[in-house]
């Protein structure tokens, strides 16, 4: 017989605001930065060269399938919110696209089907563990070697060999030509109109990084398209600044929802070239590969930012706390967010500076994050690091950080959706499944004491969250359970107190003298407890947690049998004494039945007690039991 020992309230409670609680309650509890209710928390998963998934080609349809449920389940495990999965990796795709063929980082051989669609594939996964997943676009690489004819015959790339160049050992579509353009927006929407991503992510590769001694080969190109800029440079980042704009735009046209971001490299430009740039001496992202990423942030192009902050704190040319005021600055004022790309691969590995040498390293860059509330999460490159957690560099992070779940910042100025209806509540062998009615995208679990100012206020008392209209807390405790809705941007519901608090407990905790039986079709559950009348009370007893004082109806559920007793104790362990009520178990079986309404005091205990001691003959049933608050 399952017994489980749990609390099960629940009540549907207010937000005024979607980040943070009431006024009242805000000016009554400070939140803990310890435990942020909204923090952006993800991997990159690679799929280039198969530096995370799959672990190399060639693998089963099944092998994939389990090694990135893995990886999803590592998120689950750290308490992240999110996945960044490279799916367009060298102008190729994860997805049967129209454009471009299969990936041949799926198969070994480019252009050839693995069995299996693994975008769809893997936002269900995400999904059914309420990740978000960001499907990550390489807008220009085609390839990491030069030699077209290594491409698959349909490769557009061969079939156009004027929307291509070669530099450094790679082949890149040219980003100067208007139908290159339209093209790389075309396989990327492709995506965005036939699967449910959360989020359209670019990385850093726009133009090539400079390779000593080599032009980038489009003088030709300026000539034909640059009239009316004074420098190749300009019109360098125009091209990438049109591409940026047109996709933003096509991507909120076709799904306001899904969010638009970029990780650029971590500098945008030094402050002793341009008085608008960073306390820094690195390379210069707006000159080297003409990403104007700061403009994109005014302009509003985008949705978040993840700028590539693979620096440790006090490196002289590139300061990770430099970087994020810098960062935090330019974002300011604006919708856009901010997100740090943080260098897990860095963290513990052999080669690295003596400061990356330091567990302490990584999770010092998140305690810096909090002298800046425009950095709203992190995101961490790649996945096989944060597996591989070297001298436990991710697991400080997650222990001073991640202790609790966070819901993802809001996007946007959507309405929330309704509070959920409904709510119901069930002991599962397990834990408690908390379940309701609602239409929203998900939903927040929160269990704490109603009264208490700092329920809402931060992730304290976040238990969990979920896609699904049910809920089961594997770890019950004392506390009362809040249920909030969240649209697709993450606006969390408004809505009145409601719910009425009802537990089940299914199965007393009893002596060796009862006995276990499924005999009769009536009974609660798997099976009920039975025993002999005796003069001793020897209880089997309901235990459970009542969230507050007050006033409980009190029922019982017990299978009926003409030979069953006729006077059986029922003990209610009332406020001021234990109150008796019997009940003939001989007839009114199989249903609720009603002790009576009883003042209850607030706690865990032994709140219902089926006992032995009657004078009636036939055995005394002890089944179920049901609380719930009256009034």
């Amino acid at each position: 017989m399952t017994r489980l020992v749990a609390l099960l309230a629940l009540v549907l409670t207010l937000l005024v605001n979607p980040v943070a609680a009431s006024p009242s309650a805000a000016t009554a509890c400070v939140p803990d930065p310890a435990t942020p209710k909204r923090q952006f928390r993800a991997m990159w998963i690679s799929s280039v060269a198969n530096i995370d998934w799959p672990s190399r080609t060639g693998l089963s349809v099944s092998a994939q399938q389990a090694e990135f449920r893995s990886w999803l389940d590592l998120a689950v495990q750290k308490r992240m919110n999110a996945v960044v999965v490279q799916v367009r990796p060298t102008a190729d795709a994860f997805w049967p696209s129209p454009y471009e063929p299969w990936s041949q980082w799926l198969t070994g051989t480019q252009g050839a089907s693995p069995g299996y669609d693994p975008l769809a594939f893997m936002v269900a996964e995400a999904h059914a563990r309420n990740l978000e997943f960001h499907a990550w676009f390489n807008p220009y690489r085609v390839a990491n070697h030069d030699d077209p004819s290594r491409l698959v015959a349909t490769h557009p790339a061969r079939q156009n060999p004027a929307w291509r160049f070669a530099y450094g050992g790679k082949l890149y579509y040219n980003p100067g030509i208007p139908d290159v353009r339209d093209f790389i927006e075309d396989a990327i929407m492709d995506a965005v109109t036939r699967y449910d991503v959360d989020g359209v992510h670019l990385d850093d590769y726009f133009y090539p990084y400079p390779v000593s001694g080599q032009s980038i080969p489009d003088a030709a190109t300026f000539a034909q398209y640059g009239s009316g800029f004074s420098t190749i440079a300009d019109w360098r980042r125009d091209n990438i600044d049109l591409l940026v704009r047109e996709l933003g735009q096509r991507i909120h046209a076709a799904k306001a929802h899904v969010a638009f971001g970029i990780s650029p490299f971590g500098i945008w430009r030094n402050s002793s070239t341009d008085p608008l740039g960073s306390r820094t001496s690195g390379l210069q992202s707006y000159d080297a590969i003409y990403a104007d990423s700061r403009r994109w942030v005014k302009q509003g192009w985008i949705d978040y930012l993840t700028p590539q902050l693979y620096w440790h704190i006090g490196f002289a040319a590139a300061d990770y706390a430099v970087l994020t005021a810098w960062w935090s600055d330019v974002v300011r004022g604006t919708n856009v967010q901010l997100y740090a790309g943080q260098a897990a691969y860095r963290a513990g590995a052999s080669g690295q500076d003596a400061a990356w040498q330091d567990p302490a390293e990584l999770s010092d860059h998140l305690l810096d994050n909090r002298k800046h509330p425009e950095v709203l999460g992190d995101v961490y490159f790649s996945a096989k690091d944060v597996r591989a957690d070297r001298i436990g560099a991710f697991s400080k992070v997650v222990a001073d950080h991640y202790r609790k779940p966070a819901l993802i910042p809001p996007r946007g100025t959507a309405a929330a959706p309704p509070a959920p209806t409904n709510v119901t509540t069930a002991q599962v062998p397990g834990g408690v499944k908390v379940s309701w009615q609602g239409s929203a995208a998900s939903y927040a679990v929160y269990r704490g004491d109603p009264a208490d100012p700092c329920l809402l206020t931060d992730a304290r008392n976040l238990i969990g969250t979920t896609r699904s209209t049910s809920f089961t807390d594997t770890s019950p405790g004392p506390g009362g359970y809040h249920v909030t809705a969240l649209g697709r941007t993450h606006q969390e519901s408004g809505g009145g107190t409601g719910g009425t608090f009802s537990v089940v407990v299914d199965g007393p905790e009893a002596g060796a003298a009862w006995g276990s039986s499924t005999y009769s079709a009536q009974r609660y559950g798997a099976d009920y407890r039975f025993a002999d009348p005796v003069a001793a009370s020897d209880p089997a007893w309901f235990r459970t947690t009542v969230p507050s004082a007050g006033s409980y109806r009190v029922e019982v559920w017990y299978p009926a049998n003409a030979g069953y007793n006729s006077a059986t104790p029922h003990i209610v362990a009332a406020a001021g004494g234990n109150q008796t009520v019997t009940v003939d178990q001989r007839a009114g079986g199989g249903q609720w039945r009603s002790l009576g309404t009883f003042t209850l005091n607030a706690g865990t205990y032994n709140v219902v007690g089926v006992s032995r001691w009657t004078s009636a003959t036939g055995y005394v049933i002890a089944d179920a039991v049901r609380v719930t608050a009256s009034g």
